[in-house]
């Protein structure tokens, strides 16, 4: 993007600089050990900032260029994948994963009110469409309910050293569903799912399919399932306000130590990855990923790199449920608000704006990862935005609704 004075793109300079002073007390609070943001309008850049360490053991400054873990971030990047092979013909999206997955045939739902995981009765395969939007009925260890104490008791993750993606996808498909598909929204594991999907019907592993079809085309060399050994010296740490493990939100405890470090870089277990998780294992930059935010914001393309049609994008970019989210009776962690918050392909959409009580547009469509990364393209104010840190869990600190509130402080016109 081409940089250009926030003035001539309608925002005011001073009030933009509060946006550092927000991240800079977020580093003295000892919330965040570091920080980075970069706002676009129109194309241009019009604001970058960083703050803090990326790893607070060494002392080393969080940089444009420090590379992050942004988890679930990563899953819009798999829902474009499945986007694009469905832009080929290959598969409708109402089409049932055991078409391509045969361990999800014979499917079983846990009955209402179930009190053990065996209490179970016959249900529909999930469709690719359920899977993308979150109705399929799968579920995460660190939701509430049945289902994910019984993922969070077998160890059913999709961490980067978690083995090969066909072998838990299997697993994940022995398991009930926590529902029947269709009957409410519930985050789930179902980007991970659709990562395997896009290996059968490609003939290729994910990560060469995010590569060759994704990054390299949109030229964002520092994204993928593995820290490049040339830029480990760029990869943050991860750290946690939590006593225990920073994803089990079940048990979080509150712990003393605000910033404790859960990640280390030299020994983090995303510098070989063996298992590619579509739905959180990216690793990227803040400049890699606003290329990605530029060309969904653009409608599919990005300096002469087609990768979607605008309708494509157009049809991602719209409200899936039959609602809000919130009227779909989740019981499970979100990284947005629910109430006035629809979700699309890949991503959240705002529907009311004044029902989020957060500020923003109808439209916006966003969402975030569970180190507090976040992303969001306002299509309203021509906006697209990345902010970058890593403190897990996401839901710590008010840190998004506070971000949005400060960018909107800024916009004049």
């Amino acid at each position: 993007m081409k940089i250009v004075k926030p003035q001539a793109r309608g925002f005011d300079a001073a009030r933009l600089d509060q946006i550092k002073i927000w991240m800079e007390r977020y580093v003295r609070e000892r919330k965040f050990a570091g920080s980075s943001i970069l706002i676009g309008r129109g194309g241009d850049e019009v604001y970058h900032a960083t703050a803090g360490k990326a790893d607070l053991e060494t002392g080393r400054a969080f940089h444009r260029d420090t590379l992050v873990r942004i988890y679930s971030m990563s899953k819009p990047v798999t829902s474009v994948a499945i986007m694009m092979l469905a832009e080929r013909g290959l598969f409708h999206l109402d089409a049932p994963v055991s078409r391509f997955i045969p361990a999800f045939e014979n499917m079983r739902a846990l009955v209402p009110g179930a009190s053990d995981i065996d209490q179970t009765e016959p249900c529909p395969t999930p469709t690719l469409h359920q899977l993308l939007i979150h109705t399929s009925g799968l579920s995460y260890p660190f939701n509430p309910g049945l289902l994910p104490e019984e993922m969070q008791r077998q160890n059913f993750t999709f961490d980067p050293g978690a083995g090969s993606l066909a072998a838990m996808v299997d697993r994940v498909a022995a398991l009930p569903l926590a529902f029947q598909p269709g009957q409410r929204w519930e985050y789930s594991t179902g980007i991970d799912i659709l990562g395997r999907v896009i290996e059968v019907v490609s003939g290729e592993s994910l990560a060469h399919f995010l590569e060759q079809h994704i990054f390299a085309p949109l030229r964002m060399p520092e994204t993928g399932f593995s820290v490049p050994a040339k830029a480990r010296d760029r990869f943050a740490a991860l750290y946690t306000p939590l006593e225990g493990d920073a994803m089990a939100l079940n048990d979080a405890r509150k712990g003393a130590e605000t910033l404790r470090p859960c990640d280390p870089p030299e020994s983090s277990i995303f510098l070989t990855a063996t298992m590619f998780s579509g739905g959180g294992g990216l690793i990227s930059t803040i400049d890699d990923y606003m290329r990605f935010v530029e060309m969904l914001r653009r409608g599919g393309s990005l300096d002469g790199a087609r990768i979607l049609s605008p309708k494509t994008i157009e049809f991602m970019r719209r409200n899936h449920l039959g609602g809000d989210i919130a009227s779909m009776g989740p019981e499970s962690f979100a990284e947005q608000p629910m109430e006035g918050m629809g979700f699309g392909i890949g991503g959240s959409v705002v529907l009311d704006p004044a029902r989020t009580r957060m500020p923003g547009s109808v439209g916006d469509y966003s969402w975030g990862g569970m180190a507090s990364t976040y992303f969001w393209i306002d299509p309203v104010h021509d906006l697209s935005v990345v902010f970058l840190t890593q403190l897990s869990p996401s839901s710590s600190y008010p840190a998004r609704a506070e971000l949005k509130a400060l960018v909107h402080g800024a916009l004049l016109s």
